[in-house]
């Protein structure tokens, strides 16, 4: 299932946060902003429940897949601990086993020199490298104003600029998409995203492959006044893997239960902390 956050992360990608007269200046505020967010996320531990139906090739559900993470905070970087599968909780093996790789993975972070934990960092930033070639990449079209949420929110469409050539590898990816935005008009903030792939995207070395129409929906939310941070998706993909087995599939992701992670090892909810 983790595969498809590229294709997630791919639709994030075509978020500016507002539009304005200058186009392209506002866009690299919107960069701006994302890497704010970006980088306070890091401060957060939540709870990311995933869900996914397989349908063979006549749109017959044949298999559904429930799995319930805590992200939390070991080391500085965030870890995934299952918790729940198919909405029950784990068997006492089971869960002892993930107790047994988090353990080892605490032991793990404690000897990390400060050498790799600048490492991990790099690679860390390296992900949203990509965004800098936003501007040029993508021609934006400001369709109106809609309320989401109740607040305005501009609506903006955004296709890729012809004849442009993606340096970044993330950034050759998303020119296989176009998109729609709603942008938060007092805060400059993207709230929603629907994306959809116009080309094929491979994966793994080419051993999975997503073709064209397949779609994301993406939601936003404010979280303790200073941060917005994923709600929901939605991800309907058409594709082939390997061997030339079909994929059709729908992932949902749900992100809830947000708390600050503190340096004395507390947790704070956004309530707590007023």
């Amino acid at each position: 299932m983790r595969w498809t956050v590229a294709l997630l992360a791919a639709a994030l990608a075509l978020a500016p946060e507002s539009f304005g007269q200058d186009a392209k200046e506002i866009i690299q505020r919107s960069v701006q902003r994302d890497l704010l967010n970006f980088e306070r996320l890091k401060n957060y531990t939540y709870v990311e429940h995933d869900e996914e139906h397989s349908f063979d090739k006549h749109a017959k559900l044949v298999k559904t897949q429930r799995e319930t993470y805590e992200v939390m905070i070991l080391g500085g970087h965030d870890y995934e601990k299952l918790i729940e599968r198919d909405d029950k909780p784990l068997s006492p093996g089971d869960a002892h086993k993930e107790q047994e790789k988090m353990d080892k993975e605490i032991e793990k972070r404690k000897h990390e020199s400060a050498e790799d934990k600048a490492k991990i960092e790099k690679q860390r930033r390296e992900q949203r490298k990509f965004l800098n070639e936003i501007p040029e990449e993508f021609n934006f079209k400001l369709l109106g104003v809609e309320n989401v949420s109740g607040k305005p929110a501009w609506v903006i469409t955004a296709d890729t600029k012809p004849g442009y050539q993606p340096k970044d590898r993330a950034a050759k990816l998303i020119a296989k998409m176009r998109g729609k935005v709603w942008i938060d008009q007092g805060e400059y903030q993207w709230v929603k995203i629907e994306a959809q792939a116009i080309g094929t995207l491979s994966f793994g070395l080419g051993m999975v492959k997503i073709y064209p129409g397949a779609t994301v929906h993406f939601e936003q939310t404010r979280v303790n006044d200073e941060v917005w941070l994923p709600a929901s998706a939605s991800i309907r993909v058409d594709g082939r893997a390997a061997l030339f087995v079909g994929i059709h599939s729908e992932i949902d992701m749900h992100f809830r239960d947000y708390r600050k992670f503190q340096a004395e090892s507390q947790l704070l909810t956004g309530d707590e902390e007023k």
